[in-house]
């Protein structure tokens, strides 16, 4: 089982991970181990709404910041901090000033959604859960989570007597004009 090497365009991140619940034929209950470089943090602050996490620290020291208060404790050997589904399992882990080695553990449910808070967006993941196989997803992108449109806003192909499309309607503004000559058959 090989390392896997993430050093994403984010400043301040950077760390290895061995997928060891996929490995050893998990199904449910996915487990990674994460080494990572003093001063260097994992992934984008975030929480689960649908996955129950849990980390346990094995080598150096670190901090993570936890929950809707976000309540800074440090960590060393044989710490264990459980972080549950929803904002209660908020989390933002960063290495000491030696490298940070430690076991997550995952519920592996999808679908989820994962917030990012200071991000101000959201993650959505289905067919495979965060972290697990992502050729098996058959969802998994991002999102402002600002954009949000009311549950009755959509789109409403509007034909004429000919079945010509005139065009959509249904959101602000009424018809929108449609410059295509698509016709309905």
């Amino acid at each position: 089982m090989d390392w896997s090497e993430h050093d994403p365009p984010r400043e301040g991140h950077r760390f290895r991970r061995k997928q060891l619940g996929a490995a050893a034929g998990g199904e449910d209950l996915g487990a990674s181990l994460y080494e990572v470089p003093p001063g260097k943090r994992t992934w984008l602050p975030h929480y689960h709404t649908g996955n129950e996490e849990a980390i346990y620290v094995l080598a150096g020291e670190g901090a993570i910041t936890l929950g809707p208060d976000r309540v800074e404790r440090s960590l060393s050997p044989g710490d264990y901090a459980a972080l549950p589904a929803g904002e209660a399992g908020y989390h933002d882990i960063v290495a000491g000033s030696e490298t940070f080695r430690y076991l997550l553990v995952s519920t592996m449910d999808e679908p989820d959604v994962t917030v990012y808070p200071e991000d101000g967006k959201v993650g959505l993941y289905a067919g495979s859960a965060p972290g697990g196989d992502g050729a098996a997803r058959s969802l998994s992108t991002y999102l402002d989570s600002d954009a949000e449109v009311d549950y009755w806003e959509f789109d409403v192909p509007r034909f004429g007597r000919r079945g010509r499309l005139l065009g959509v309607s249904g959101r602000p503004g009424g018809l929108r004009p449609v410059s295509s000559g698509y016709s309905r058959q």
